[in-house]
């Protein structure tokens, strides 16, 4: 019960304490746009990275095969295991799906502002909690 109570006093909180007046609304939309820039840039570079990463690992790859390393290197040096690259999809299914709910929500609790912020951040959070039960279960 004090599971309901608690969840339910934090749900209400953000709509309760919004008291805010109405001429710093710009400063609000400055905040936002400055803080989503910085969203859009870093999950740019983490692609460009992610990129980088596997076209390093392939040529790191190509090159072991061409040299002739033998077999214990090459199998210390490319061990991965074998389900790590579905556990990626679904791990960014689950980011991509926590960042357009905490959108939808953002859309239906308009005019923008810090609240939105925090919206996205619970979204994805809990995108990630339920990526953190999807490895509990498949490692079973």
């Amino acid at each position: 019960m004090k599971k309901i109570i608690t969840l339910t006093a934090i749900t209400a909180l953000p709509f309760s304490l919004y008291a805010q007046s109405g001429t710093s609304m710009e400063l609000n939309m400055e905040v936002f746009r400055t803080c989503a820039t910085i969203f859009v840039v870093a999950l740019f570079m983490v692609f460009v990275l992610t990129v980088m990463r596997r076209v390093l690992d392939h040529r790191l790859k190509n090159k072991i095969v061409e040299k002739g390393v033998s077999e214990n290197v090459t199998a210390s040096i490319l061990q991965t295991k074998p389900n790590e690259s579905r556990n990626i999809n679904i791990k960014w299914f689950a980011i991509l799906t926590g960042i357009g709910a905490g959108l939808t929500i953002i859309h239906y609790t308009l005019p923008l502002g810090i609240h939105s912020l925090a919206i996205i951040c619970f979204c994805i959070a809990a995108s990630f909690l339920g990526y953190f039960f999807f490895l509990q279960q498949s490692e079973k």
